[in-house]
């Protein structure tokens, strides 16, 4: 028998039904590269046991003779084993609190750890992802959002017909659903004090992309930045039509001194301040899809929120679709993570408070952290057809040898975060997120 790796069943939460590899690749691995594949039994899973094991997997609560274990999520500390090899999405990259006790775990016991989110290619661009499937199901659960609280206020249009992802059969079905009420709107419209109806989207990347493909589906116009303010004065009142910006980072922020540079921005963000807030009185919906930490500036305070209320001037903003959900980050009314089945809450500016759910006055957010579940078959189906090309060369690397290049591709080196415990070069940094944890663990 050749290599053997191994599926962790995940446990994260109940929506938590995608797998790394599907069936029809577990048996291309077996039969291409003589991999075979032991699979934690689940009944969660949206691949079940019986499809795993009729692809030619075994099915076992014992992963120990597997040399690589896959996972989706993180892995909870104890079920870490010396010297093995991981590969998932850690969530470690930014030193994110609640996973650095997973990580110290890792270290001590020499573990090896690849984390999806680094696997990039010579231009940095990631190649194994499932950042589109995010994007399509916040837009669904964004606009399913949007009809709901004009609903509660008085205002019925056929956004409400708009479902969550997860209550479509599949992502054809979401899609076709969303084209029907496209027609409606290029035929009868929506009510005019709605216009002009600006959906703005930060970011263009596989999230963005995600995102749009699904608002595309609605009659709309195309605005720059730029030509949204221009406009601000003289929009028509056209309710055949939304309108979309996709916000760029020149359009998002601008340097204290001197002129934007989009490689001087992510070397040195703190020469830079946020200028978002000149759109957001345009805006009617947000779709927040950027990659965020805390040395970049905010694009929604709650400090601008609160003197809009205080001066009643008008915001039109209404809901925000914050796929990337950092908390208290680049949209700083974003307090918690919520879950496909309650996905909602209320932000009151004028008294700093939230109420759960999505209520007629007030900035609704929706915030859920696992987008992707709510198509877990697309969506896994389209992560294990990249992923699949990479497990022979993973499970045939000496991660023991001192040759510090190995056999491994170039797009696995780059997300090799651990090497025996070790941090790889491009991940030294990390050292200081463990510093800081147990600092932090001696303080309490």
């Amino acid at each position: 028998m050749g290599k053997i790796i191994g599926i962790r069943r995940e446990d994260k939460n109940e929506w938590e039904k995608r797998v790394p590899l599907v069936p029809a690749d577990i048996r291309w691995l077996k039969e291409t590269h003589d991999i075979h594949t032991i699979v934690q039994p689940s009944k969660l899973r949206i691949f079940s046991d019986e499809e795993y094991r009729q692809a030619g997997a075994e099915i076992s609560e014992d992963l120990n003779r597997a040399g690589v274990i896959y996972a989706v999520k993180e892995i909870p500390a104890h079920l870490f084993q010396k010297n093995k090899t991981y590969v998932f999405f850690s969530h470690t990259i930014k030193g994110q609190a609640y996973n650095m006790p997973m990580l110290q775990t890792m270290v001590d016991l020499g573990c090896n750890l690849i984390d999806y989110e680094r696997v990039i290619d010579e231009k940095n661009q990631r190649l194994i992802f499932f950042g589109r499937y995010a994007g399509l199901a916040g837009m669904l659960d964004t606009l399913h959002g949007y009809g709901q609280k004009l609903m509660a206020r008085g205002t019925p249009t056929p956004f409400a017909k708009i479902k969550q992802a997860y209550q479509y059969d599949s992502l054809a079905a979401a899609k076709e659903s969303i084209a029907a009420i496209g027609s409606e709107i290029d035929s009868q419209g929506f009510p005019a004090e709605l216009c002009p109806l600006i959906v703005g989207f930060s970011g263009y990347g596989n999230v963005s992309r995600g995102a749009q493909e699904i608002f595309d589906l609605l009659p709309h116009k195309i605005l720059s930045a730029e030509a949204m303010l221009e406009m601000a004065e003289n929009f028509s009142n056209d309710n055949l039509n939304l309108y979309k910006v996709v916000f760029s980072e020149d359009d998002m922020v601008r340097p204290r001194q001197g002129a934007f540079s989009l490689p001087d921005y992510y070397a040195h963000p703190e020469k830079y301040e946020s200028k978002f807030e000149n759109y957001l009185p345009l805006l009617s919906i947000l779709v927040n899809c950027i990659y965020w930490t805390e040395k970049y500036p905010r694009l929604v305070r709650k400090e601008y929120l609160k003197n809009r209320t205080i001066l009643e001037s008008n915001l039109k903003l209404q809901v925000i679709g914050d796929i990337s959900c950092d908390i208290n980050g680049s949209i700083e009314i974003t307090n918690r993570a919520t879950k496909p089945d309650d996905a909602f809450y209320t932000y009151f500016a004028e008294t700093d408070c939230f109420e759960n759910g999505i209520k007629p006055l007030g900035v609704t957010v929706m915030a859920v952290d696992n987008l992707p579940c709510e198509f877990p078959r697309e969506s896994s189906l389209e992560f294990s057809a990249v992923l699949r090309d990479f497990v022979s060369a993973i499970s045939a690397a000496d991660f023991s040898s001192k040759d510090s290049s190995m056999e491994l591709p170039f797009a696995i080196c780059k997300a090799l975060i651990l090497r025996q415990g070790n941090f790889s070069n491009d991940y030294q940094y990390m050292h200081n997120f463990l510093n800081s944890a147990e600092l932090d663990k001696s303080h309490r």
